[in-house]
């Protein structure tokens, strides 16, 4: 069996930047990722809140970063995680590239888009019905197209669509947007951006393409159609645990509980970025979970301790 001190699974900016901390310790490590290393950046048209970078693309931030941790010989291996075994204060990390050996872990899979659960989202995904803006949205040049949700993802990317749209309708279950100052600010003021208030999705309708949206009013209770060619869902996310099972303590929602210094409940085990629990998902927060991270467990390693 294949022997690593530290085995980091996913690539995006946590554990990119556990692999530049971990490789600067010394530690013996790879970055097991099953697709592109970035993560959630890599769908993320504009990134204007990382310090140091007024103005970057999320896939760009992505090579920097993977550059950054090659310079100190990082090694990326493409692989899926299937499980996590504790043994004898280490583990084993099944994957399906073969097993693993390793003194200790951090997990730094990240979260996924969530999906509604509504009439036609299934049935129209690929066909109208997308969660990424930057893949997509060049596809509906002079199209009226809609994007569900009120945060800053949404709004953010209601505003890049329309380079591409002629129209975009921010469906909102709320009279105000969730997202920041700024963000509101450039919807408020882009003539393309209508929001359909106190609303909530309904179903997705068209025959082999989408055709229109239907919306409740949640306080009147009235159904609207609307005439659109695609649908754009950013409505929040979900951790991605598969590979842990129920090996550590989680909040409601699954994401993991780690302690300041990124620690699970399983000693030796840490957990870095958008999956776990934190106040705050972004890009700046991942990497210095990352960074924690992989200094926690270079202390464990050398030391026997977190």
């Amino acid at each position: 069996m294949e022997e690593r001190e530290l085995v980091i699974i996913g690539g995006g900016p946590a554990g990119m930047a556990a692999a530049v901390y971990g490789k600067r310790a010394g530690l013996d490590l790879v970055v097991l990722e099953k697709g592109i290393c970035g993560g959630q950046i890599l769908i993320t048209s504009e990134i204007e809140n990382y310090i140091g970078q007024k103005h970057i693309s999320g896939p760009e931030l992505a090579k920097s970063f993977r550059e950054h941790a090659e310079y100190f010989n990082a090694e990326f291996r493409k692989s899926t995680v299937k499980e996590i075994v504790p043994r004898d204060g280490a583990f084993t990390v099944v994957s399906s590239e073969g097993e693993i050996a390793a003194k200790a872990v951090i997990v730094a899979t990240g979260a996924a888009f969530r999906r509604l659960g509504v009439k036609g989202e299934k049935e129209f995904t690929g066909a109208g019905v997308s969660y990424c803006a930057v893949c997509d949205g060049a596809f509906y040049q002079d199209s009226v197209i809609a994007v569900i949700g009120g945060g800053n993802t949404a709004v953010e990317e209601a505003c890049y669509l329309t380079q591409f749209a002629s129209k975009v309708y921010i469906v909102h279950r709320r009279d105000e947007f969730r997202a920041d100052k700024m963000a509101c600010e450039r919807a408020a003021c882009n003539d393309k951006v209508e929001p359909v208030w106190n609303s909530v999705l309904e179903s997705i309708n068209g025959s082999e393409l989408v055709e229109s949206i239907t919306v409740k009013n949640v306080k009147s209770g009235e159904l609207k159609d609307i005439e659109v060619e695609g649908v754009f869902v950013f409505v929040g996310v979900l951790p991605i645990t598969k590979c842990l099972g129920e090996l550590c303590e989680r909040e409601e929602g699954g994401w993991v509980k780690t302690d300041a210094k990124m620690q699970t409940s399983i000693p030796g085990l840490f957990a870095a970025g958008d999956v776990r629990v934190t106040p705050l998902r972004q890009v700046i927060t991942a990497v210095s979970d990352g960074a924690i991270a992989a200094m926690s467990a270079y202390h464990w390693i050398t030391a026997g301790q977190c």
